[in-house]
């Protein structure tokens, strides 16, 4: 049986904004919510170049991808044509005006994806 787990409230996701969910394994997950309070749970990474999709433009039920404007669908995680691919979709409850995911998905669902790392490659220490 699978439980809920409250992550945050509504109102603490920006209108047509995002917020990130940390993991301990894989890529954090991106919480958006449009203007329609809807809320919706996707990998914070574009199909197309693993692009931050918490940094772009939300709009109706996507978001645009920050690096090469690929639209995302929010509802499934799969971007609109003429571009291909998917993103992973995690479950959302709204109750009370608290949002919630689902703590197994957390700890299972996508995590081949590893966080991207910038600037100089670290040097291991003698």
């Amino acid at each position: 049986m699978s439980e809920w787990k409250i992550i945050c409230r509504v109102d603490d996701i920006p209108v047509l904004g995002a917020r990130r969910v940390s993991r301990a394994q894989g890529m954090d997950v991106a919480v958006f919510r449009n203007a329609e309070d809807e809320i919706f749970a996707v990998l914070d990474r574009c199909p197309h170049k693993g692009g931050p999709l918490s940094q772009g433009i939300v709009f109706g039920t996507s978001v645009a991808c920050p690096l090469h404007n690929w639209n995302i669908n929010l509802a499934d995680g799969c971007v609109r044509e003429p571009d291909v691919g998917c993103t992973q979709k995690f479950s959302v409850k709204v109750d009370k005006g608290n949002v919630h995911l689902m703590p197994e998905e957390l700890a299972t669902l996508a995590l081949e994806f590893m966080p991207p790392t910038a600037g100089p490659k670290l040097l291991q220490s003698a």
